[in-house]
C-alpha cells in the first residue's frame, strides 16, 4: 500500500528546471541506486515540469517531448522500473502548466489512464493556469478519483502551495501527499520560514497522507534557479533534521551525480530517516523555548514508546553556556520525581550521550541544531 510511510525520492526541478533529457535521467537513476539512496528509502525518481510535448497528440493524449527523450516515456520508465525505483511525473490542475505545457484540466480520466498505461507510479499535480472561479479542492478531488480507478496504484503528490486552505481538504481529498507552503527557495531564510510556518498543522500528519514541506534543497550551494545565495552546510543539516522531525516526505533535488560528501553525509543519515519513516507517522510537534530569542524544541512520538528530539537555534548568534537552548522534560509529559528519564543518543553525530534526567541542554552556532533519540528507562 502506497505512503504508509512519508516518500522518499528525487525530483529534477530545482536542479534541472526544464533542462531535462533521456540520458540525463537514467545517469540520475543509476547514481540513485550506485549512492545507496535507494537502499535507505529513496525511491521514487520523479520528473517535474517540461517532460511532455507542446501539445497533445490527435487522440487528446500527454506525450513525451520528442527531443528530449526521443526513445518515448515508456522506455525510460522500464529502465527506471529495472534499477528497483519507481517512476513519477508531473502534470497540472489547469489548462497548462506552470511552464505552459498542457495541463490535465478536463482531461483528468484520459490522463491517469495513460499513466497508468506507462507505468507511472507517482503523479505531482501542480496548481498553475486554471479557469477562475473552480474551487481547488474540486479539481484535486477528479484527479484523486482519475488515480484511484486507473487500474494502478499511483502515488499522488498534491502541489496547491498550501493555499486555499489546502490542510483542511487535502487528506480527506485523497491525496497521499500536500504542498503546505509555497515553494522553497535555496537560502537560510526561505528553508526556516517554511518549517515554522508548518508548526500549526503538527495535527494534520497521519500515514498515507503527508504535509508536504517541499523538496530537499541539501547540496544545492546557491547554483541553480532557486536561488543564488545558497546555505552552509550547517543549515543544511538543520534543514534536513526539521523536515525529518516534521515528518515530511524527503524529495532530493540536487544533482546527486556529482554529490559531495557532507551532501551525501545529510542526505545517508540512518538515524535521521529511521526517526522520518516511523510507521505512525506523527509529526513532531515544536515550541519556542525562550522568550527572549528564536529558540526552538521539537518532540516527535515514535512508535515503540521512544522520543525524538531536537533543538533549533534560528538566530544569527552562536548561544553560549549563559544561554544554552534545553528541553524540560515536564515539557513533554515526564513527570519530575517519577523515576524515569531518557537515554540519550545524538542522531547527527552517531554517539550514546547517557541517562537525563530532566532535560537536556545544548549549546549551539547560529542557525545549527541538535537531535536526539531517547528512550524512555526507569533509574531507581
Amino acid at each position: 500500500m502506497i505512503a504508509q510511510r512519508p516518500p522518499m525520492g528525487f525530483n529534477t526541478w530545482n536542479c534541472f528546471c526544464g533542462d531535462i533529457n533521456e540520458n540525463q535521467i537514467k545517469e540520475i537513476a543509476d547514481a540513485m541506486v550506485s549512492s545507496g539512496l535507494l537502499d535507505l528509502g529513496y525511491e521514487y525518481l520523479v520528473l517535474d515540469d517540461h517532460w511532455m510535448a507542446p501539445e497533445r497528440d490527435s487522440e487528446g493524449r500527454m506525450y513525451a517531448d520528442p527531443q528530449k527523450f526521443p526513445s518515448g516515456i515508456e522506455s525510460l520508465i522500464d529502465y527506471v522500473h529495472s534499477k528497483g525505483l519507481k517512476f513519477g511525473l508531473y502534470s497540472c490542475a489547469g489548462m497548462l502548466t506552470c511552464g505552459s505545457r498542457p495541463g490535465s484540466f478536463q482531461h483528468e480520466f484520459i490522463d491517469a489512464q495513460t499513466f497508468a498505461k506507462w507505468g507511472v507510479d507517482f503523479l505531482k499535480y501542480d496548481n498553475c493556469q486554471k479557469p477562475n472561479g473552480i474551487e481547488d479542492h474540486l479539481l484535486y478531488r477528479r484527479m484523486a478519483m482519475a488515480l484511484r480507478n486507473c487500474g494502478r496504484e499511483i502515488l499522488f503528490s498534491a502541489c496547491s502551495w498550501g493555499e486555499y486552505g489546502t490542510h483542511d481538504w487535502a487528506r480527506n481529498s485523497g491525496t497521499n501527499m500536500w504542498r503546505s507552503t509555497g515553494d522553497i527557495q535555496d537560502n537560510w531564510v526561505s528553508m526556516r520560514d517554511i518549517a515554522m510556518s508548518q508548526f500549526a498543522y503538527s495535527t494534520h500528519n497521519a500515514p498515507f497522507s503527508y504535509n508536504d514541506l517541499d523538496m530537499l534543497i541539501v547540496g544545492l550551494y546557491g547554483k541553480t534557479h532557486i536561488g543564488l545565495q545558497g546555505c552552509t552546510d550547517e543549515e543544511y543539516q538543520t534543514h534536513f533534521a526539521l523536515w525529518s522531525l516534521m515528518t515530511s516526505p524527503l524529495m532530493i533535488s540536487c544533482d546527486i551525480r556529482n554529490m559531495n560528501e557532507v551532501t551525501k553525509t545529510i542526505l545517508t543519515n540512518k538515524e535521521l530517516i529511521d526517526i522520518n519513516q516511523d510507521i505512525e507517522g506523527r509529526q513532531g510537534y515544536a515550541w519556542k523555548i525562550s522568550k527572549d530569542a528564536e529558540y526552538y524544541g521539537i518532540a516527535k512520538a515514535l512508535s515503540n514508546g521512544d522520543y525524538a528530539f531536537g533543538l533549533f537555534n534560528f538566530t544569527d548568534n552562536d548561544c553560549t553556556i549563559t544561554n544554552s537552548l534545553n528541553i524540560k522534560f515536564w515539557d513533554i509529559g515526564l513527570p519530575l520525581g517519577c523515576g524515569y528519564g531518557f537515554e540519550m543518543r545524538d542522531v547527527i553525530n552517531h554517539k550514546d550521550v547517557g541517562l537525563m534526567k530532566e532535560f537536556v541542554t545544548v549549546n549551539l552556532k547560529a542557525h545549527a541544531c541538535a537531535v536526539f533519540r531517547g528512550k524512555l528507562v526507569k533509574y531507581e
